[in-house]
């Protein structure tokens, strides 16, 4: 059986990907993350240059990758460049509906590629300067895609979600186990869904 690798440094998909009971290693080897296409394309591309590097770092293993980004109006929020650029970010997704998409690729054994898109929808409640600004000092947002971690601080925010939570995060696992099963792993129904 090939081993897995997970193609990615993010500490909630290794979280994730551990649902599964599969055992894996982390390589998140660097790939050019710029594009011009939207997100939902955008996502789609990066998790295939990532699952693809990573495939070419480990002939004959799989290799699962993912992206995430967060679109409002169907425009990227990446990562915030700052704490100003979170502030605005947030004060952007307050109250409002927006979705998250996360691209999920798995590059099998034999060098043939699975992949599949997941999109939620995520309403924010109506945001104070105060809450966006103790937030924005918690340091939480600075990193994350939107601004926000959903399992983090600002869950407090989210009134509404209409999708799969573990691909907000960044990993959905419905998508991820079908994908894994098509690789030729047993990931049994329920494990990680």
């Amino acid at each position: 059986m090939p081993q897995l690798i997970l193609a990615s440094g993010s500490p909630r998909r290794q979280e994730l990907l551990r649902l599964t009971g599969l055992a894996f290693t982390v390589d998140a080897p660097e790939v050019d993350e710029h594009t011009d296409l939207g997100a939902r394309e955008a996502v789609q591309l990066l998790s295939r240059r990532k699952a693809l590097a990573g495939a070419a770092l480990h002939p004959g293993q799989v290799v699962l990758a993912a992206d995430t980004l967060v679109a409002l109006d169907d425009r990227p929020l990446g990562k915030p460049a700052d704490a100003e650029d979170a502030k605005r970010m947030l004060w952007a997704l307050s109250g409002r509906w927006h979705q998250v998409y996360t691209g999920v690729c798995a590059a099998d054994a034999d060098g043939g590629l699975h992949a599949g898109l997941d999109t939620s929808d995520v309403r924010f409640l109506e945001l104070t300067e105060a809450e966006i600004d103790a937030y924005v000092a918690t340091g939480e947002p600075l990193d994350k895609a939107g601004a926000y971690a959903l399992q983090g601080i600002a869950s407090m925010f989210v009134a509404e979600v209409r999708g799969t939570p573990s691909g907000i995060i960044g990993l959905p696992m419905p998508l991820t186990a079908e994908l894994l099963r098509q690789c030729g792993f047993s990931v049994p129904r329920g494990a990680a869904e």
